[in-house]
């Protein structure tokens, strides 16, 4: 399979559409837990993805053994670039919510679906005008549920950028997944991946002197939480579907996680969403409704697992 084949859009199917939504309820848990954790933002990356790593482990020695016969190093390297570029949207995003202002940030973060349908386009990809509209009324509903502000100054600029950084490392993450998931299995794709963006997240925490250890029982329990909701039932589920629905629905379905986060802080917080929150939902709704109503329809080949 080309790359253009591994990023072209298709129709999900219901099998698709089901664990899309068991992933979009994972992430949209991720926010309002990662809020109630004191530990650092790096930390709580290092161990969402090095836990992950080690709980797909066992799934790869036992019952995806098999898918590791005949692979070569150079069957690994998008799974690695996967892992970098997940590692450098960390490194972009979490910064700039300290820069910007946390509507800002979200709604700039969220344009990943828009770069991974630009790509896309460049390798060779048609896509229907009805998906570009369908793109840019699901972001702007998002930037409608964050609240946008607008911060004019140097560092809130900077912040800016940096989250837009993190949104364009967010889609080279979806995209080499895809890429790598012509070859691996989801387990090996997955444990890979987390590897690498764990590795690296370690190394920067050292760096700048973050602590990865040294953390209450219950920050303790809430990454692990995190782990299991948002990297295993969130991130790896996505990673099983990507190279049948394509990386633009998979990057869509990760900016459900606004409303998604959205319903759940309102829920277990009890924080009352921004005035502009319903229209901004339905919009998002809408623009994905239009993005699946003009993807092609899926193949009739089965898809690696």
């Amino acid at each position: 399979m080309s790359t253009t084949q591994a990023w072209a859009l298709h129709r999900p199917g219901g099998r698709d559409l089901g664990l899309m939504a068991v992933a979009v309820v994972g992430i949209s848990l991720s926010g309002p837990m990662t809020a109630l954790v004191v530990a650092p933002a790096l930390a709580i990356a290092f161990w969402r993805n090095a836990a992950g790593a080690v709980a797909l482990l066992p799934v790869l020695l036992t019952r995806e053994r098999p898918g590791l016969a005949g692979l070569r190093l150079r069957d690994l390297r998008s799974s690695v670039l996967a892992g970098l570029f997940l590692a450098a949207h960390f490194a972009a995003w979490l910064p700039s919510l300290s820069m910007t202002s946390v509507a800002a940030s979200i709604a700039l973060v969220t344009t990943t679906p828009v770069w991974t349908a630009v790509a896309a386009r460049f390798t060779g990809v048609r896509l229907p005008a009805q998906v570009w509209w369908g793109l840019a009324l699901a972001v702007v509903g998002a930037a409608l549920i964050a609240g946008v502000d607008v911060t004019v100054s140097l560092r809130a600029l900077a912040g800016d950028g940096l989250a837009l950084l993190g949104a364009i490392a967010a889609a080279g993450y979806v995209l080499a997944g895809a890429s790598a998931r012509q070859r691996l299995t989801t387990s090996a794709y997955s444990v890979v991946c987390y590897s690498t963006c764990a590795a690296v997240v370690a190394v920067a925490a050292v760096v700048v002197g973050v602590p990865l250890v040294g953390f209450s029982a219950r920050d303790w329990w809430l990454i692990a939480g995190i782990t299991v909701v948002a990297q295993l039932f969130g991130h790896t589920v996505l990673n099983l579907v990507v190279s049948s629905v394509g990386p633009t629905v998979v990057g869509l379905a990760i900016l459900l996680e606004v409303p998604g986060s959205l319903l759940v802080a309102l829920v277990l917080l009890g924080q009352l969403p921004p005035l502009l929150a319903l229209p901004g939902m339905a919009l998002v709704v809408v623009g994905v409704a239009l993005v699946v109503r003009a993807s092609r329809p899926p193949t009739a080949t089965e898809p690696i697992t």
